[in-house]
C-alpha cells in the first residue's frame, strides 16, 4: 500500500519544510469595532458584518444548535485553532466537514505534525522529487501523511470489526488522541471532550480511506466498514431534537448538501421540522454553474432546506473574513449564556 518514494527524495526538503503555520488565535484580538466599521461600508465588508450580526444571533437565540460545515483547507491554513476555539467557547454545537480537514489537516497535527508556509510558484516537479504536498502556498510532508495514514490503520485494527459511522470512528480518534495526542487543543480532542459530534460523509476521501484500505487489506476476512446511510439518520437526528437551528458553512461541497438536507430526511420520515432558521456562508465559488457547492442560500430555500429571512452569503477566501467573525462572536461573549447541547450523549 505504500507510495515508493523518489529516489532523491529528502535531498533539499528541510529548506522546504522551514517556516509552519502559526494557526490564528480569535482570543488574542477583539474584532468588535472592525466588524462594526465594515456595517457601515459596502460589497463584502458589508456582507461580513451582517454574516458576523447573524452567526450573533444563532449564538444568542436559546433555542438553536448551531452546524459548522467545513469543506476546503482552511484548517492548514491557518485557521485550526479558531474551529477548536468555536467547540471550546460553546458557539459550535456539531460539525459536518471533509475528511481532509479532520483527518489530513487537524488529526495530523494532534499527531505532531505540522504544515508549512511555501509557494505557489514552486516548481512542483522538485516538491515531488522531495515528497511535498502542495496545498496552494501551504506544504505537507507526505512521510509524515503517510504516518497518519498507518496511524489510521492502527485505530482501525483495534476496534471490534462491525460497521461505524464517521462520527463513530472520530469519536475512536479522539479517544485515542486523549492518551497520546502531541498537540492538545486538536478540533478532534476539543469535540470529544465537549461531546460534539464530527461526522465525515466523505470520510473516505482523505488520510482515512488510505487508512482503512490498508486495514481491510490486512484483515480481508474481519475488517470495519464506514457506514455512511447511518450517520445520515444520526445526522438528522440532530436536527430532529433542535428547536431551530443555524449553519455556519466554511466552502461547499458534500458537507454543505449534507446538513441542509437533514430538513429533507426528516420530512420524508414523516417527522415536521422547520428549515434551517439562520444560515452563513463563506465561499468563492461561482454561482453560475449551477454546481450544489455554489448553490447560493436563497436557492436552498426553493429546496425547503434554509429559510430566507437570516441568510448571508460572503463570497470571500475564509481565512480573510472568518477570524474577523469568530473573534467578534467570541468577544460579545454570548456564548456564556447558552446551554451546551452535548449532541455526542444522544449515541451512547
Amino acid at each position: 500500500m505504500n507510495k515508493k518514494k523518489s529516489p532523491g527524495a529528502g535531498h533539499n526538503k528541510k529548506s522546504f519544510l522551514n517556516k509552519p503555520i502559526e494557526h490564528i488565535d480569535i482570543t488574542k484580538f477583539d474584532a468588535r469595532s472592525i466588524i462594526s466599521s465594515m456595517s457601515k461600508m459596502s460589497f463584502t465588508s458589508r456582507d461580513t458584518a451582517n454574516a458576523s450580526k447573524i452567526f450573533n444571533e444563532m449564538i444568542e437565540d436559546k433555542s438553536c444548535s448551531i452546524f459548522l460545515t467545513l469543506a476546503g483547507s482552511t484548517s492548514a491554513g491557518g485557521c485550526m485553532k479558531l474551529y477548536s476555539d468555536l467547540v471550546k467557547y460553546n458557539m459550535v454545537d456539531a460539525i459536518v466537514a471533509t475528511g481532509a480537514s479532520i483527518v489530513d489537516m487537524d488529526f495530523f497535527e494532534a499527531l505532531g505534525f505540522k504544515h508549512y508556509q511555501g509557494s505557489q510558484f514552486e516548481n512542483d516537479t522538485k516538491l515531488r522529487e522531495n515528497y511535498i504536498d502542495r496545498i496552494y502556498d501551504t506544504y505537507i510532508d507526505e512521510d509524515e501523511l503517510q504516518a497518519c495514514d498507518q496511524k489510521i490503520c492502527d485505530i482501525a485494527n483495534s476496534l471490534k470489526p462491525k460497521s461505524y459511522t464517521s462520527r463513530e470512528f472520530i469519536f475512536e480518534m479522539g479517544k485515542y488522541l486523549k492518551k497520546n495526542s502531541k498537540k492538545k487543543d486538536s478540533l478532534i480532542e476539543t469535540a470529544f471532550d465537549n461531546n460534539v459530534p464530527i461526522f465525515c460523509p466523505a470520510f473516505t476521501d482523505s488520510s482515512a480511506g488510505f487508512g482503512l484500505v490498508m486495514h481491510q487489506e490486512q484483515n480481508p476476512k474481519n475488517h470495519l466498514t464506514i457506514d455512511s446511510i447511518r450517520e445520515f439518520r444520526e445526522l438528522t437526528e440532530i436536527k430532529l431534537k433542535s428547536k431551530q437551528s443555524g449553519l455556519l458553512m466554511i466552502g461547499g461541497g458534500v458537507p454543505k448538501n449534507f446538513i441542509q438536507d437533514t430538513v429533507v430526511c426528516a420530512e420524508l420520515l414523516g417527522k415536521k421540522v422547520d428549515m434551517h432558521k439562520y444560515a452563513v456562508q463563506i465561499t468563492v465559488a461561482d454561482t453560475r454553474d449551477g454546481a450544489c457547492s455554489s448553490s447560493t442560500l436563497k436557492e436552498a430555500s426553493s429546496w425547503g432546506k434554509v429559510d430566507i429571512s437570516k441568510e448571508q452569503m460572503v463570497f470571500a477566501e475564509a481565512t480573510s473574513v472568518l477570524p474577523l467573525i469568530a473573534s467578534d462572536a467570541f468577544h460579545r461573549q454570548n456564548w456564556k449564556k447558552r446551554d451546551r447541547r452535548e449532541f455526542s450523549k444522544i449515541f451512547k
